[in-house]
């Protein structure tokens, strides 16, 4: 299948390791041109970057932290600048600090919501109006899917994330007579690096709890994330797509 995203420009956050780096990947070898954002994993970045042009394709990275507003405003018109405008937005970056509620402080709500939604609010803001030249422009925001079910260890990052939904729902209206659709990939447990280790030590116990028996890759992420991005998408918008293995099912 053709996912037409050829020539198309694509910005992605956190694109360095893991869940970003597969849909920067799936991207670049659909034909997009593909931005690679990071903001502390700059030899990742590279590495990506290299992969990507090593097949045929084209990308560059972006060094923005995205909690900082005017940090993602240069980041942007610096894209705009280097490939000729922008079509895409995957929101990907964010973090996440497992710790029960009552043991978090100020600074643990503040990293993760600046991070996870003022984060979004900000790559929104900066991409909105190449998207709206664009005329068929691609929002796609990652989240975990705590803030749809909760999920006890991660009530800040859920609450967060939980804003980003409606961040699409409510852009979904705004931007859909311009041809942009805005929708949310909300993911049950993907493994990747940064928690390998409390995954091992507690694997036995959360593969239970997925009907599917497994954990998931972020293999498994991306193809769905690749479509969203895609002309073929355009009736599909304001809507929260699980890919969770079975984890929910609402």
């Amino acid at each position: 299948m053709d996912f037409g995203l050829k020539g198309k420009v694509a910005l992605v956050t956190g694109a360095a390791r893991g869940v970003g780096r597969e849909i920067a990947l799936s991207l670049a070898a659909e034909g997009a041109l593909v931005a690679v954002n990071y903001h502390n994993s700059a030899k990742e970045a590279e590495t990506l970057v290299s992969e990507i042009t090593a097949n045929g394709a084209k990308a560059k990275s972006y060094r923005a932290d995205v909690a900082d507003f005017a940090a993602v405003k240069t980041m942007v018109d610096g894209i705009v600048k280097d490939f000729g405008g922008l079509n895409i937005l995957i929101n990907n970056a964010g973090i996440a600090l497992r710790q029960r509620f009552v043991e978090t402080k100020p600074d643990d709500w503040h990293r993760q919501i600046d991070a996870c939604l003022y984060g979004a609010i900000h790559c929104c803001y900066a991409v909105a109006p190449h998207l709206d030249a664009a005329k068929n422009g691609r929002i796609v925001s990652i989240i975990g899917d705590s803030s749809r079910v909760g999920e006890s260890g991660l009530a800040i990052v859920a609450a967060a994330r939980a804003g980003v939904v409606a961040l699409m729902k409510s852009l979904a209206r705004e931007f859909g007579r311009s041809g942009t659709t805005a929708n949310t990939v909300s993911l049950g447990l993907v493994e990747t690096a940064h928690d390998r280790d409390w995954v091992e030590a507690n694997r036995e116990k959360l593969v239970k709890l997925y009907p599917v028996r497994r954990l998931g890759q972020a293999g498994d992420v991306a193809p769905m994330v690749t479509l969203l991005a895609s002309p073929h998408s355009g009736w599909i918008t304001g809507q929260v797509i699980s890919i969770s293995g079975g984890f929910s099912m609402v």
